[in-house]
């Protein structure tokens, strides 16, 4: 069933100001400043956003990519994140319709989002993104085919495997079969050597909610399969890059939600005779 264009063109709009909002999160969060204020200012010379200095997408076009004081380029990634949650939220609505679903994976998709490009940028996974979605995801799936009993199996079912993965890598550094030098000089002297935090967790936990048990183990598998397939080239070089498993848990977790039906036939007919 396809929604109205209208519904997702207004979607698509209320979208791009939730990317905006976004752009804020995930550069104030991993610095533990207020995303409420003060409001929007250049990075560079400090001076405040005007309100017409920060419509979505039209403002950076506008201003060319730069700080109407001082000059100073603003990056890409602030109309990009914007378009993407504009695509997320109509497509969300033109696809499934004006319903709870829909409205479901928009949020879904926004956090996922969020995650990736913190994690990408800081390998840090806020709790605001993960357990705040956790709550998200409960309160969806009273509304939702997920349902609350699924929805919560589904949590503790994500939490709980990757706590024993988190566990057994965690014995294996200190036994010293797997390397911790790149974990090390990536978490720093302070913090312990860990093979993955504790936002991960969280994050399942959210994935969970979200998508029940099927969807958060489907995500794992897809997750560690595209990190896999993304560390292997690294296996070359002298010095080995530290992966931040959210970002591939963010993008196996949105391959489910967008394709999951899909991938799962194909995946039977791998062994159908």
């Amino acid at each position: 069933m396809f929604g109205e264009p209208i519904l997702a063109v207004i979607a698509g709009l209320f979208g791009a100001m939730l990317g905006s909002f976004l752009n804020v999160c995930v550069y104030r969060l991993p610095r533990n400043e207020s995303v409420v204020r003060p409001r929007s200012r250049c990075p560079k010379c400090g001076t405040m956003v005007a309100w017409y200095d920060n419509v979505p997408v039209v403002s950076w076009l506008v201003l060319r990519g730069r700080c109407r004081r001082c000059a100073e380029p603003i990056s890409i990634q602030y109309p990009l994140v914007e378009l993407a949650v504009a695509l997320i939220w109509a497509s969300s609505v033109y696809v499934l319709g004006p319903d709870p679903q829909a409205l479901s994976a928009a949020v879904f998709l926004t956090l996922l989002l969020g995650i990736l490009l913190t994690d990408a940028q800081h390998y840090i996974i806020p709790d605001e993104f993960t357990l705040g979605g956790f709550g998200a995801g409960l309160v969806f799936a009273w509304f939702t085919e997920v349902g609350i009993g699924h929805s919560a199996i589904g949590a503790a079912f994500g939490f709980g495997l990757l706590w024993a993965v988190k566990a057994a890598g965690d014995y294996g550094l200190r036994r010293g079969w797997i390397g911790g030098r790149e974990v090390q000089e990536t978490l720093g002297e302070d913090e312990p050597p860990s093979t993955m935090g504790g936002g991960d967790l969280k994050m399942a936990a959210m994935i969970g909610a979200f998508t029940g048990w099927e969807g958060v183990l489907a995500s794992i598998f897809l997750g560690a399969l595209a990190g896999t397939l993304f560390f292997l080239p690294a296996l070359m070089r002298k010095k080995k890059p530290l992966v931040p498993f959210g970002i591939f848990l963010a993008l196996g977790a949105a391959a489910w939600l967008v394709a999951g039906a899909r991938l799962a036939a194909w995946y039977a007919g791998l062994f159908a005779w």
